[in-house]
């Protein structure tokens, strides 16, 4: 099997010049942009914009890391970029505007776009999706260059590489993939299948300051000070995981992500290579670069009798809770949740705060991602 290569570019703050030395110098390990993409090609450039926050909170992809990518881009003579995602909360120009990102793309003339309606694509061969609604904007595109943010995720552990492609599918049809792909194992297939179906041929990861905790919105930011780089998203998202000392089978966009051929996951296939082209161990990596204590959800997935009784009960699994001190009665989580009927409602009024339906409640963790007041936790 051939050895996915994943770049670590040591980082230790945000500025635009030193990230596009650093990247620019990184990509020749990889073949050079040109080995990705063509002149002529039209390029979506797709960051995690979740949700409108304030740059360093670690919310979002940090416009340094989009602008130095853009400046690659367009002096290599690329012609043809827009820039898109489909936030959560929120469109494109709305998220971005304000974060120092819509200057980037006005100073290198990059077309920020909101997506504008739904197109239904079938992909018959998807182990478990079988169809998406993606933006009309991404169809006509030939390929996409994805930047996400390093940060943690209640539902797959962790959000990298692979679980920034959920962003391709359009607006309200996000909330119903929740309900239809209802757990992290089914989500992982799903997003796998996503992966697979569009033709993202470079990802970029922003860790110089990744989120752990309440991710992926309501987390805290934490200094990891790198910027990883690959063709393989499931080999990034492992890199990610070693960096935090998290076994990388846990993440299950990883283990599903190599069991249906989307990439690597088991370090012998993974080469992990510095600017100057020096490989070093997962160990080295970790001694340089890891964090034992960030904030992560470390616990073991049971795989036994109690676990499936469990799973029928629901009583011992994770699930939101709203911190009474901190919600401001906005309704956001309840408009946030996908679940028909809602899982999550104004029962006592909209003068106390929301209560769960626990017997409702899919634990798509939607609520949490979406709370401008990090007053939603999961326990």
């Amino acid at each position: 099997m051939e050895k996915s290569k994943v770049i670590v570019i040591p980082c230790s703050e945000y500025k635009e010049e030193r990230i596009y030395r650093e990247m620019k110098a990184s990509l020749d390990l990889l073949g050079g942009i040109r080995s990705f993409v063509k002149p002529e090609e039209k390029i979506l450039l797709k960051p995690n914009l979740l949700k409108r926050a304030e740059v360093d909170k670690a919310v979002i992809t940090h416009p340094d890391v989009i602008g130095a990518f853009a400046r690659i881009l367009r002096e290599e003579n690329y012609p043809n970029l827009i820039f898109a995602d489909s936030s959560g909360m929120g469109t494109t120009t709305k998220v971005i505007k304000g974060t120092g990102i819509d200057t980037y793309l006005e100073k290198y003339h990059i077309p920020a776009i909101d997506y504008s309606e739904a197109v239904k694509v079938d992909y018959p061969q998807g182990n478990t999706a079988k169809s998406f609604m993606l933006p009309k904007e991404l169809t006509e595109v030939d390929c996409v260059i994805s930047l996400c943010k390093m940060k943690t995720h209640a539902l797959e552990r962790i959000t990298g590489a692979v679980k920034n492609s959920y962003g391709f599918v359009y607006g309200t049809y996000k909330a119903l993939g929740h309900t239809i792909y209802s757990n992290a194992d089914s989500f992982a297939r799903m997003l796998v299948d996503l992966n697979q179906y569009v033709d993202t041929r470079l990802f970029v990861m922003d860790g110089i300051m990744a989120m752990e905790g309440n991710g992926p919105g309501s987390g805290d930011p934490t200094p990891m000070n790198v910027i990883l780089m690959s063709t393989d998203p499931v080999a990034l998202d492992t890199v990610f995981s070693h960096l935090i000392y998290l076994d990388p089978k846990l993440v299950p966009t990883n283990l599903h992500g190599e069991q249906l051929g989307l990439g690597n996951m088991h370090r012998a296939n993974i080469q992990i290579l510095l600017p100057d082209g020096k490989e070093i161990t997962v160990e080295e990596l970790q001694k340089r670069f890891g964090n034992p204590k960030f904030n992560v959800d470390r616990k073991p997935v049971r795989h036994n009798a109690w676990s499936r009784v469990n799973r029928m009960i629901k009583v011992f699994q994770k699930k939101p809770y709203i911190d009474a001190s901190k919600c401001i009665k906005c309704g956001i989580c309840v408009k946030a949740c996908p679940v028909e009927g809602k899982a999550v409602r104004f029962k006592q009024g909209k003068g106390k705060p929301p209560v769960y339906n626990y017997k409702k409640c899919i634990r798509c963790f939607c609520c949490q991602e979406m709370c401008p007041q990090k007053a939603i936790k999961v326990k």
